[in-house]
């Protein structure tokens, strides 16, 4: 199939190029530079003359702290940036995978959250990203909405490698243990929209690495994993704390577990345990000139 990336610079679409084109796709990933998704008519005329099948949208605007004084900037690409997306790819008769966020959601539920259950984001970025999910189901005919969480991958900085930078440097770490949700590696997620884009199954689903757990608890796998698989000189010792600790601009969801019941009801195969997926990224970074 021939499939069009955005955001292929970023850790998700890096992965997501890598994986369509190790299963023999034809696939253009397409950077910022080469694909300004905030011009509808630029969007019009690449996805025009390469003529996707498939288009996976990874391009976002995702610095959930400084969307709350960017507001525009935030909505100019996580809304109408998926607008222009949604309308080139109805063009051409694109189905179009739209990649979303746990945001979309208050994260004050004790459970954890279905795919139609209300939405009801708290910060910009939340607000933002919900915009593009609107816009999708409202400008394509042949859509999935696809939201995940706590993502991470060989490609771009995430809390992962933060966190064994950081448990080599310093002698103690205070890591929030009242936020739960589910870690995502980027090459699983990627995997799992290889197989969705096959399909005509359209619809929102929820994609995620199986299981929760809270940031604290991420971090201790973390460090215990990479004792063994890189023999990393881990030194910090760990210690709990409260979100209320560490004050930030925008709301964190306290509760982003979600339920992957789309995945399913349409008969897929349920994405592999977070602590299957950090080994196999460990293992990944091991074999990288990264570590």
């Amino acid at each position: 199939m021939k499939v069009l990336v955005t955001g292929a610079s970023g850790q998700l679409g890096m992965d997501a190029v890598s994986v369509l084109q190790h299963k023999g796709h034809n696939v253009m990933g397409c950077n910022r530079k080469q694909l300004d998704i905030t011009n509808l008519e630029q969007c019009q005329h690449v996805v025009g003359e390469f003529a996707p099948n498939v288009i996976i949208h990874c391009a976002a605007y995702t610095a959930v702290d400084a969307a709350e004084s960017d507001v525009d900037g935030a909505y100019l690409v996580n809304a109408t940036g998926s607008r222009n997306m949604a309308v080139a790819a109805e063009a051409v008769g694109a189905k179009l995978i739209y990649i979303s966020t746990d945001y979309v959601f208050d994260g004050q539920g004790e459970h954890p959250y279905y795919e139609y259950d209300n939405t009801d984001p708290q910060g910009i970025y939340g607000k933002s990203k919900r915009a593009g999910e609107i816009l999708t189901q409202t400008l394509s005919s042949r859509y999935f909405i696809v939201r995940t969480s706590w993502v991470y991958g060989l490609h771009g900085n995430n809390f992962v490698k933060t966190m064994l930078k950081l448990g080599q440097e310093k002698p103690e770490l205070k890591v929030v243990h009242d936020q739960k949700g589910s870690p995502t590696y980027t090459v699983d997620l990627a995997e799992f929209l290889s197989e969705l884009m096959l399909t005509e199954k359209y619809g929102i689903y929820h994609a995620s690495n199986s299981g929760a757990c809270t940031w604290y608890e991420f971090t201790q796998e973390i460090f215990a994993q990479a004792k063994q698989i890189l023999d990393a000189p881990i030194q910090a010792s760990l210690e709990p704390c409260t979100t209320a600790d560490f004050p930030r601009p925008a709301p964190r969801p306290a509760n982003s577990v979600m339920e992957h019941m789309s995945i399913r009801t349409n008969g897929f195969q349920d994405i592999r345990h977070w602590r299957e997926g950090l080994s196999a990224f460990l293992q990944e970074l091991k074999q990288s000139s990264l570590v």
